[in-house]
């Protein structure tokens, strides 16, 4: 541990550059949704009606956004459990359907050691199938922006 201003950091605190490792969540099914949107209130018809998804030119009833983006917590915590998430914003990209899967993987933006240890972290959500689990064109369904403090 590094003594920084009076709050202690782990050596191995992470650096510009150093990437958060791939992890996979999904497939997501039509249950999960409908069980979402239970729970969450947001009860869309787009998530559960596959009838009305093909009418809004979809081949499949998306995933909730929101559902998607908490899939960042354990994915960034899996990582590194020594971090709490104190900011976490998204852009989202494209949609993600039922039946698909996401890749969410990360890369260290900004470092600060001054005060209270934290980083900023850039957070990719990528659409993965069968075809393009080993590949690197997947497209980019959410880009987010996870502020980290350093939890000892």
């Amino acid at each position: 541990m590094t003594s920084i201003c009076g709050l202690s950091a782990p050596l191995d605190w992470p650096k510009p550059g150093q990437e958060m490792p791939s992890k996979i969540f999904g497939p997501f099914s039509l249950d999960r949704m409908q069980t979402y949107a239970l729970v969450s209130g947001d009860d869309n018809p787009l998530h559960s009606d596959a009838t009305l998804a093909a009418q809004a030119g979809l081949e499949a009833s998306p995933v909730h956004g929101m559902f998607m983006l908490s899939c960042c917590e354990p994915a960034i915590l899996s990582w590194r459990q020594d971090v709490m998430i104190a900011r976490l914003s998204a852009k989202f990209l494209l949609p993600v359907l039922t039946g698909q899967s996401v890749a969410i993987s990360g890369r260290v933006l900004r470092v600060q050691l001054e005060n209270k240890p934290q980083m900023l972290l850039r957070v990719l959500a990528r659409i993965v199938s069968d075809s393009l689990m080993a590949g690197a064109n997947r497209d980019l369904a959410i880009l987010a922006e996870a502020t980290l403090h350093y939890r000892p």
